[in-house]
Order: structure tokens, then C-alpha cells, then sequence
């Protein structure tokens, strides 16, 4: 466990649907590599991995974001990784949380980036996090975009 408590970043958007959502955590990933910070997209299953993994290299011409889909742990991972298992043994600077509830790992990292869409479903589960992250004491940040 990190020796701080994680500082929780909101991002809501004001575009729906998972495309939105995809589209800017490539952009934060991409912002938080060139910063050389140690990243880790939690999405909601397989389907969204591939997704995210795909649209890493090709959501801009001429972006490169080493990054790599993984299970339960790596030896050696690379500096972003993308995965769904909610046992996931790895920490690092920060996590992109794409899936609908809150990974119990999030303690594992410096900072947590929540990320909304304007869909009342995503409104909704944000509200249900949020309120988890205000109840138990996190600094919390919202960022209207």
C-alpha cells in the first residue's frame, strides 16, 4: 500500500458513451507517459482491453504509448498496462478507472482518475464512487470537461 492516501481526480465529460471515455483516457495516458508516470487503465472486461489496447495506438497519428494487456501481475510491465482483474497485484502513479465500481487495488496508487461520461448510467455509478471516496475521508477533484 502507498504510504499516502490516493488523491481522486473526476473527469466528466460532456460527450456520452464508452467512445468518449476511451478517447480521453488515451489522451490522460498519453499526457501521464510523457510525464514518465507508471499507469494502469482498469476497464470493466476483455472486450473493453482490446478496445483500449487497439485505439492506444491509433487514437492519434504519431503517438507512441508503450503499453501492454495483463492479468494478474507482471514481472517487468511495461509503463502503461490495461487490465480487469480486480486481484491485480500491481501499483504504480496512477489508475484509470473505466470499470463501473471501484477496484479494491485503488489504495495502490498515488492517484485515481474516475472517469464520467455525460450518460445517466455513468452519472449514476460516479455518484455511487464518489460518495465512497468523499465517505471515507479521500481528497477528491472534479474536473468538468
Amino acid at each position: 500500500m502507498n504510504a499516502a492516501t490516493p488523491r481522486v481526480d473526476f473527469y466528466v465529460l460532456s460527450a456520452s458513451g464508452a467512445g468518449a471515455r476511451l478517447n480521453f483516457t488515451c489522451r490522460l495516458t498519453e499526457k501521464a507517459y510523457k510525464l514518465d508516470t507508471k499507469v494502469h487503465a482498469h476497464v470493466a472486461g476483455t472486450a473493453q482491453a482490446r478496445q483500449l489496447d487497439e485505439l492506444l495506438w491509433t487514437f492519434r497519428q504519431g503517438s507512441f504509448i508503450p503499453h501492454e494487456i495483463t492479468g494478474k501481475s507482471a514481472e517487468q510491465p511495461t509503463p502503461v498496462t490495461i487490465g480487469h482483474a480486480s486481484e491485480v497485484t500491481l501499483s504504480g502513479d496512477l489508475l484509470i478507472n473505466l470499470a463501473e465500481i471501484i477496484p479494491p487495488f485503488f489504495d495502490q496508487f498515488t492517484r485515481v482518475a474516475e472517469i464520467i461520461d455525460s450518460s445517466l448510467e455513468s452519472k449514476q455509478c460516479g455518484r455511487e464512487r464518489f460518495s465512497f471516496y468523499r465517505d471515507n475521508g479521500y481528497e477528491i477533484k472534479t474536473h468538468n470537461l
